[in-house]
């Protein structure tokens, strides 16, 4: 694995997935308080972070279950998205959330990989780990490959 830190300044070198999400994070992606580290072209992973703020939480103060979940959907979204062409999108099919220990507020770090791309379907794998390196949950994700608009319909 040899992962590439992510670089503002080279956007327009990245795939149209990552271009966008550095141009402009979606508005869940921003309300968990994603920062996107590195990724590995070859490998098909990104490394992801989540400054996960108490509004994330449950009233016992671990992060609600379901904020886990949309972290881990986000880590694999982006993951296939390494592949995907301009005007291509990813619905997620399905997706298996396993929690491990309970999340906590502050910095996690996840990361998602493809495990077999087809021309259609994608199978994607994702781990989310807290400041101390557990392991906080994993996830596992069918999705969809969808072309909205063909490349020579790009603005």
């Amino acid at each position: 694995m040899a992962y590439e830190t992510i670089d503002p300044e080279k956007r327009k070198s990245y795939p149209p997935a990552i271009q966008a999400i550095l141009k402009k994070p979606s508005p869940a992606s921003e309300y968990l308080g994603i920062e996107l580290e590195a990724l590995d072209m070859d490998a098909a992973r990104v490394r992801v972070a989540f400054n996960a703020e108490e509004r994330l939480c449950n009233k016992w103060g671990g992060l609600h279950g379901g904020m886990v979940a949309a972290m881990l959907d986000d880590l694999m979204s982006i993951a296939v998205g390494l592949s995907l062409e301009w005007g291509q999108i990813t619905p997620t099919l399905e997706m298996k959330t396993s929690y491990i220990a309970a999340g906590r507020p502050g910095r996690l770090i996840g990361e998602g990989w493809v495990v077999k791309r087809g021309k259609s379907v994608a199978f994607i794998e994702a781990n989310l780990k807290n400041a101390d390196g557990e392991l906080v949950a994993t996830g596992s994700s069918t999705a969809r490959i969808v072309t909205m608009k063909p490349a020579e319909e790009k603005g």
